[in-house]
Order: structure tokens, then C-alpha cells, then sequence
């Protein structure tokens, strides 16, 4: 996500060390079992979506529900988040679901530790798993204490790396699983965000899909408002519903009024339950 925690030129660079080639896999990623009567049914929203760094006033949410976005992102936890979040409160929440938002929850958890320059967390292979138990149950609190309810997911947020990196790969992935079951363990739904060029490819085509996320947030951006067009990898992976596709960033945009500057996602993909 551009601009939300590190420098656009920093986040760029990473990007093209991270290379642009998009490999297809195969297989199908799926969530684990679960038990049907535990789980609330999820709740979807299929439409435009947008994402920015500090979650707008309460005042720019009412001006900007014309109908164009249906949808927010709203970053609310991690330690690598980079922007104070002063209107991201319960109440806020409240507010804008009841004016017909929905709301899609990113956590951006520890980072790789082969990315570049320096981040406040850092997974290794030593603590990729017990890290992402913790952040996961962080995740919880913090959604919970927002009004998200059980049922809801959480798309853990993983910038470019270089997924030719074996031992750095292993361990990103590692951390993601043990992310992933933690949260399921909370009755809370796996999410993803990340590129199509490295860290939503290398969970895309891990040959092993357990317990990795079942709902997958692709960067790449086409300026295309698809989830199928342009989706990278095998047809059949994350279909019913667990696409989202961040598809322009730093747009500059008015409605109602309003002026932000936000990314645009083509979602159809689970979203926060409130209420």
C-alpha cells in the first residue's frame, strides 16, 4: 500500500529489487476445515474499494459514500504501521458501517528478513512462528476492540521481498501460517496482502497450502478493476468470493467535496463484520 509506512521511493525500489515477473501456479488455496456451526457466515462485499494510509474523518466518510467506493481498508494494528490512526475508534467503526460502509481490516505485521533498510519488526527463521502467533493474536485484540466481530478477517500486509531468497522465503511463510492458524484458532478469517511479483506470488504458488490464508489482496497495478482479468495464477485458486485486487495507488480523488488520495481495489472478497 503506497505511502503507509515507508517512503514511496523506498517502497518502489523494494519493489523492483523484489523483480516484476509474475509466475502462475497451480493447485487451490482454501481455508481449513472449520466447523460450520462455529463460524458466523462471512460477509461479502463485491465492488470498488479504497485504501489510505490514516483512516479519513467521520466527516469525509459521509461526503465520500456516493456510491463510487462501497468499501474501506483501515490499517489497525502492527508494529510496522506507519501512520497515526486518530479517527480509527469503536466509534468511528460504528459510524461509518451504519452509514453502509464496509470495512476491510489490514494488520501490517513483521516484514522479511531479507527486505531492505530497517523495519520497528523483523521476522527471522528462529521466530517467524512464534512471532506470528503474536502478532495474529494482537491482530484480534485490536480488531475486536474495534467492533469487528468474530467471523471477520484480517489481511496480514507483506511487502515485496525477493522470493528467490530459499532461507527468507521459508521463513516468510512460515510466519504467514502461524499467523493464519492463529487467527482461525480466534474464529477470525485468514487475509493477505501483498505483490504479484513476490509476496503474494510466493504464497499463490506454495506447493504446500496449509494453513496458509484463503482470502489473497493482489498488488499490481494495471489500472484494471478486475479480480479475474488479470488475476496471475491457476482459475480455480481462491475463487467463491477471496479476491481482492489493488489495482492504482496515489490517486488523487474528490467526491462529495472531499479530496484524498487513496488506491483503488477491485474487491470481491471477505469484509469485517460489525454491528
Amino acid at each position: 500500500m503506497a505511502g503507509h509506512r515507508q517512503s514511496k521511493k523506498r517502497r518502489y525500489l523494494i519493489w523492483a529489487v523484489a523483480g516484476t515477473a509474475v509466475v502462475a501456479g497451480a493447485g487451490i488455496a482454501a481455508q481449513t476445515s472449520m466447523a460450520a456451526t462455529t463460524w458466523p457466515a462471512q460477509k461479502t462485499f463485491t465492488g470498488r474499494a479504497f485504501d489510505t494510509c490514516t483512516a479519513p474523518s467521520l466527516s469525509a466518510m459521509k461526503a465520500w459514500h456516493t456510491g463510487f467506493y462501497g468499501a474501506a481498508a483501515v490499517y489497525v494494528g502492527g508494529k510496522n504501521r506507519g501512520c497515526a490512526q486518530p479517527n480509527l475508534t469503536a466509534s468511528w467503526v460504528k459510524s461509518v458501517n451504519s452509514l453502509g460502509w464496509k470495512l476491510i481490516p489490514i494488520y501490517v505485521g513483521a516484514q522479511p528478513p531479507c527486505q531492505s533498510g530497517s523495519n520497528p519488526e523483523k521476522l527471522t527463521a528462529t521466530t517467524a512462528a512464534s512471532l506470528g502467533a503474536t502478532d495474529a493474536a494482537d491482530a484480534v485484540a485490536k480488531a475486536s476492540a474495534l467492533g469487528m466481530k468474530a467471523g471477520s478477517p484480517i489481511y496480514l500486509d507483506m511487502e515485496p521481498y525477493d522470493t528467490a531468497d530459499k532461507a527468507c522465503n521459508t521463513a516468510v511463510l512460515t510466519y504467514v501460517r502461524s499467523f493464519t492458524k492463529t487467527l482461525r484458532a480466534k474464529t477470525y478469517r485468514g487475509g493477505y496482502y501483498g505483490f504479484s511479483s513476490s509476496s503474494a506470488k510466493a504464497v499463490a504458488t506454495a506447493s504446500d497450502k496449509t494453513d496458509l490464508p484463503g482470502n489473497l489482496w493482489y498488488a499490481l497495478w494495471d489500472k484494471q478493476n478486475t479480480t479475474t482479468a488479470d488475476w496471475p495464477w491457476g482459475a480455480t485458486q481462491y475463487t467463491n468470493h477471496s479476491r481482492g485486487h489493488q489495482y492504482m495507488v496515489n490517486s488523487k480523488e474528490a467526491h462529495g467535496g472531499v479530496t484524498l488520495t487513496v488506491d483503488r481495489d477491485a474487491w470481491d472478497a471477505p469484509v469485517a463484520i460489525v454491528g
